[in-house]
Parts: C-alpha cells; structure tokens; sequence
C-alpha cells in the first residue's frame, strides 16, 4: 500500500487521482483550501481532507508524515491579486514550497502537474510561473516528475465555460484534428488522472508530455 499526499485533491484533476488511489486500497491525503469537496460518493469517505492554507506549512506538514508520494495538482488561470491570487505565486511559489517540505519529510516521489502550452488570453506569466517551479523541483533530493498536459476537459471543469468545454471533446474525438494540435491537444480528466497516479506510483521519466500522457492514461 503506498500512502499518497495530494495537494489540490478537492480540485477538478486532484480529486479524481484521490478516487484511483482509494480505489486500489491506498492510503490518500489531501490538502486544499476548500478542504473536503461537495461530493456524495463512497470514496470520498476513506480520504483524510485538510482544509489549509499551502502558504503556512506549519498548518499542514504533519500530512507528510509517512507519505511515499506527493501530487500537486494546483494552479489558476485567473489572478486577483488584491486576494493573492496570482499566477507567480500559485502556479510557481505554491508548488516550490510544497516540494520543499516533501524534501524535507524525506518523501520519495513529487509529481508535479504543470502545462504544456498558455491557455488563449492569459498572461505568459501563467506558463513561466509553471516552468520556473519545474526548474526548482528538479534540483531537489526527490524523485521529481513533471507532467505537461493539454488543455484538461471533463465534468467538473471550472476554468473553462461549458460551451469550451465541450469543444475540447469535440476536438479530442476527431483524431485527425486533435492529432495536428500536437502539444495543444486536449485531454480526458480521466488520461490525465490516471498518468498522474500511475506515475506516482512509478516515477519512470522525469518529464511527461500529451504524448506520454496519452500513453500513459491509457
């Protein structure tokens, strides 16, 4: 049994990693701000939810105790800065800081879900912030794996409006169009899930692209 720390777990990619592991019997942790998400199904109750801010580890470093993996699946296509919110310290600093203290906890495996293209009209700092943390992690004493999706469809989705939404598995059910897009081919909730577990579990290569993780979420 591998005991598995997801950080972002209530959120669109990291809850459905916390329903693999529960599913195959493994011990699941999750922190996130919102904690524990509206979901009414029997999985959801065998995952230990922690509701905290990744900004004060000292609320949530206790989670890494005995944890062989961690996943971050955290990250904003939209800032308010007045709030905090912002795509160098959410989609940068927020994932360094966590791969520190997993460093620190002696955890074997970080994987960390970062993207392989600036979605249309947001800043280039959405995609430097991304690139930056994934030159940080890479120095650390870790198992550092970095995955590159897409753009990430499913239900639950809520960075995109349905109507995008639904394009993007338009466009993933045409192959000959989704196969031109290259690095900007939409992916499954479910592939890109399933790549991020499986990879927890064996931290073959250390960077992942749409078409490893295609291969690999399978």
């Amino acid at each position: 049994m591998t005991t598995l720390l997801v950080v972002g777990g209530s959120g669109f990619i990291g809850r459905e990693v916390c329903r693999l592991a529960v599913r195959d019997g493994n011990e699941v942790r999750s922190v996130s701000r919102g904690g524990r998400p509206s979901i009414d199904a029997p999985w959801a109750e065998k995952v230990s939810w922690t509701s905290a801010d990744l900004f004060r580890p000292d609320t949530w470093r206790n989670r890494l105790d005995g944890v062989d993996a961690v996943v971050h699946a955290v990250g904003t296509i939209t800032e308010s800065p007045a709030a905090g919110t912002t795509f160098e310290r959410v989609n940068g600093d927020a994932a360094i800081l966590t791969a520190l203290e997993a460093e620190r906890a002696g955890v074997g495996t970080f994987v960390f879900l970062s993207a392989s293209v600036r979605p249309p009209g947001v800043r280039n700092a959405y995609l430097t912030a991304k690139r930056r943390a994934e030159t940080a992690i890479a120095d650390l004493a870790v198992d550092a794996v970095t995955l590159r999706p897409g753009p990430v469809y499913g239900s639950g989705q809520s960075h995109f409006p349905r109507a995008v939404d639904e394009l993007f598995r338009l466009i993933a059910s045409v192959p000959p169009i989704a196969d031109r897009l290259g690095e900007r081919r939409p992916l499954a909730v479910d592939t890109v899930a399933r790549a991020t577990y499986r990879t927890a579990l064996d931290p073959a290569e250390s960077l992942l692209d749409v078409d490893d993780i295609r291969a690999i979420g399978s």
